[in-house]
C-alpha cells in the first residue's frame, strides 16, 4: 500500500532562498528500507537526501540517515542543518531546550539554533528571492572529530597541484580533513586564487578536495573555500558543511585562523554561501542560514 510521507526541500548557507546548496529530506522516513531510500537518493539527483527516523539512542531526538545519489554518508553538514529545520518545521520538539540532538553514522551530534553572521549584502533588490516568504531557521551544528588529520602525502599534493594547475609552491600548506566524506584540503594564498581556479582532475578522479585561500584584509569574511567532488557525480559543491568543519579544526587548532570567521563558498557557482564558524570551549560550531524552499509528500 501506497504510504505519503512529509517531504521538504531545504537550502542551507545562504540567507538568500535558492542561493546556498539544496537538500531533500524525508521527514517520516520509518518503514523505508536502505534499498528504497538509495533508490530516493538517486532519483533526487541532489549531492544529498536525508530520511529522519525514531532515535535508537535515547539521548537523540532523531536518527538521520544521509544518502549521495551513490551511497550513504556517515555524516554531512548542509544535510544535518537542512534536516534539523524541516524536522523542526514540522514541529519537532527538542528533548533539551538549547539544542537538537541527531544521531546518525558518526554518532550524536549537537545542533543549536545561533544567530547567523552572514554577509550584509546577501538581501538585495536585485535578487531573485529578496521578497520570498520562506521560513528561515539559523543553526550550528558542533563539528564531530575528524577521523583523519596530520598533512597529505608529498606524492598527492603534487597530483593535487597539477590538477589544479597551479606550481607545488603556491600550495602554501595541507591537512587531511576527514569527518567522514574523505575530505583533504589544501590552502592557497588567496581567495582570488581560489576563485581563478579551472581544474582538472581526470588523473585523480577519486578526490574530494577542498581549496581555501583568505579575502583581503578588509573583507566581510575571511576566507573562499571551493569543494571539488568529481568522485561523486558532481564537479563542485556548492556549499559544504562538513568541510567548512574540518577545516575550521586545522585552522583555529594551527592558530591560522581567529576563533571566530566567516567563509563564503559557491561563488563561482553563482551561489551565495556563507558559513560561521566559531570555536567555544574547545568545540567548533558551524552554522548559517536555512530556509525551507518546498513542502510536500512523498509517495512511496
Amino acid at each position: 500500500m501506497s504510504q505519503h510521507r512529509r517531504f521538504a526541500q531545504v537550502d542551507v548557507f545562504s540567507a538568500v532562498p535558492f542561493k546556498g546548496n539544496p537538500v531533500a529530506v524525508i521527514v517520516d522516513a520509518d518503514g523505508l528500507d536502505e534499498t528504497q531510500m538509495a533508490r530516493i537518493a538517486n532519483w533526487t539527483n541532489l549531492s544529498e537526501t536525508t530520511f529522519v527516523l525514531p532515535p535508537e539512542d535515547p539521548a537523540a531526538d532523531y536518527r538521520l540517515r544521509i544518502f549521495t545519489p551513490h551511497r550513504e554518508l556517515p555524516f554531512a553538514g548542509h544535510p544535518t542543518l537542512g534536516s534539523a529545520a524541516a524536522w523542526l518545521d514540522a514541529g519537532g520538539a527538542p528533548k533539551h531546550d538549547d539544542r537538537i540532538v541527531q544521531e546518525c553514522g558518526a554518532g550524536l551530534v549537537d545542533i543549536r539554533r545561533s544567530p547567523h553572521r552572514g554577509d550584509p549584502t546577501d538581501q538585495t533588490a536585485d535578487s531573485p528571492t529578496a521578497a520570498t516568504d520562506a521560513p528561515s531557521e539559523a543553526l550550528a551544528f558542533a563539528a564531530p572529530d575528524r577521523l583523519r588529520s596530520g598533512p597529505l602525502d608529498d606524492a598527492y599534493v603534487d597530483r593535487i597541484a597539477t590538477a589544479l594547475g597551479v606550481d607545488r609552491a603556491e600550495i602554501l600548506d595541507h591537512q587531511w580533513a576527514d569527518n567522514g566524506p574523505g575530505w583533504a584540503a589544501v590552502r592557497l594564498a588567496s581567495a582570488e586564487q581560489v576563485l581563478a581556479l579551472t581544474p582538472d582532475f581526470s588523473a585523480i578522479p577519486e578526490a574530494k578536495l577542498g581549496v581555501l585561500g583568505a579575502h583581503p584584509a578588509a573583507s566581510t569574511h575571511e576566507y573562499e573555500i571551493r569543494a571539488f567532488v568529481p568522485g561523486v557525480g558532481a564537479a563542485e559543491d556548492p556549499v559544504t558543511g562538513s568541510l567548512n568543519a574540518s577545516v575550521a579544526q586545522w585552522l583555529i587548532g594551527g592558530n591560522l585562523a581567529p576563533n571566530s570567521y566567516t567563509a563564503t563558498q559557491g561563488t563561482a557557482l553563482g551561489r551565495s554561501g556563507v558559513v560561521s564558524i566559531t570555536a567555544e570551549d574547545d568545540e567548533i560550531w558551524v552554522g548559517g542560514a536555512t530556509s525551507i524552499c518546498i513542502r510536500g509528500t512523498v509517495h512511496t
